[in-house]
């Protein structure tokens, strides 16, 4: 189910146009294209995606948002992990390689491996999750989820994601402030004190040694 027919028509994942403010891209929600999943269990809109260009086959990470509408199997990913938080909805009752995982706590990363047959249930209607996705072996994530005052430095080769999840959020270093689903990337910094008003997700991305 998830993420299934993520690109564009031709696969590519789709490139989203982005304000850049103090050496830091800004991503806004409203400029994001819904894409079906080919099954039709639902639509994913892509928050931002390394090498740029990349089809599903191809992408080092990919972030997005998953909005999910239909009980059904997740899509496999050969040599990808995932890191799925629940933002929006009651949750699902995830069975991952035969166990169940009951995922209904919001805001809450949940991490499992993307090659491993995963169908999905939904508790009590549409949830909408946040994915991260990225090559095992090639790529090192870490996914938070923060509220209230917390320094955000951009460690050395790496790229940072700050995606406002349920509410407002500041990056006071930079002088930007992010509206519900807004996001904010970076490859060099610090980015001085992230203001979260609700909660905000910080991805750390590293490309493996």
């Amino acid at each position: 189910m998830a993420e299934h027919g993520a690109g564009g028509r031709d696969g590519a994942v789709t490139e989203v146009r982005a304000e850049v403010r103090a050496g830091v891209r800004v991503l806004r929600a409203a400029g994001r294209p819904a894409v079906p999943w080919k099954n039709g269990g639902g639509i994913t809109r892509e928050i931002a995606a390394w090498p740029e260009g990349a089809d599903m086959d191809d992408f080092a990470w990919r972030v997005s948002l998953a909005d999910v509408t239909a009980d059904g199997p997740f899509s496999a990913f050969p040599e990808v992990d995932r890191t799925l938080t629940v933002v929006e909805g009651a949750g699902m009752d995830l069975t991952v390689g035969g166990l169940r995982t009951l995922v209904d706590e919001r805001f809450v990363p949940r991490d499992f491996a993307g090659d491993t047959a995963t169908d999905c249930r939904l508790l009590d209607g549409p949830v909408v999750n946040f994915n991260v996705m990225y090559r095992r072996g090639r790529t090192e994530v870490t996914t938070a989820v923060l509220r209230g005052r917390t320094p955000v430095e951009v460690p050395p080769g790496a790229t940072v994601l700050v995606v406002a999840l349920d509410g407002s959020a500041v990056l006071e270093g930079a002088g930007i402030e992010l509206g519900p689903y807004d996001a904010a990337l970076a490859t060099r910094g610090p980015l001085g004190v992230l203001r979260a008003e609700r909660r905000t997700a910080l991805v750390t991305m590293r490309m493996a040694q």
